[in-house]
């Protein structure tokens, strides 16, 4: 049975850990199984030291799976969450499949000017040109989002 990583901002909701049983149920429905990040077991004496456990714990989760699927939605601005841009690029590096999902799918450009209320400035406050290639998602990963959803991205495996 393949394993599937779930990557997102989801570890930061208040039911994170209910959130992650449903996912892991979603995949077992499509014969995978589910690795949340919450899985993981982690102690420590100081929140530096938890902070590297929880790192090198999602690694090597990420090492023993087959598939990553990836929320990137936008999450604290137009942007996805950044660990998780981290672990897309950690699993593309070992050659793992990844697949993503946004419940944006504006263009970046789009999604960044309503969000930071630029109206059709293509100029942030601090100067900076907005990245238009026509894309949802910065031009590094964008490729990687295939659906809306999580349960689109393991139709779309379970068809393969």
């Amino acid at each position: 049975m393949q394993k599937i990583y779930i990557a997102g901002p989801e570890v930061f909701l208040p039911n994170a850990v209910e959130i992650g049983e449903a996912l892991k149920k979603c995949c077992r429905d499509y014969g995978f199984l589910g690795k949340f990040p919450l899985d993981n077991v982690i102690e420590g004496s100081s929140p530096s030291e938890i902070a590297f456990k929880i790192r090198e714990a999602n690694q090597k989760m990420i090492q023993t799976c087959d598939i990553v699927i990836a929320n990137l939605s936008p999450f604290r601005g137009p942007e996805p969450d950044s660990g998780t841009i981290w672990e897309v690029g950690f699993a593309e590096g070992l050659c793992k499949q990844v697949l993503a999902y946004s419940s944006d799918r504006r263009s970046l450009k789009e999604r960044t000017q309503a969000m930071l209320r630029l109206g059709d400035q293509t100029v942030d406050d601090q100067g900076m040109h907005l990245e238009d290639f026509g894309l949802s998602h910065n031009l590094m990963f964008a490729h990687k989002i295939i659906a809306s959803t999580f349960e689109e991205c393991l139709q779309s495996i379970a068809k393969s």
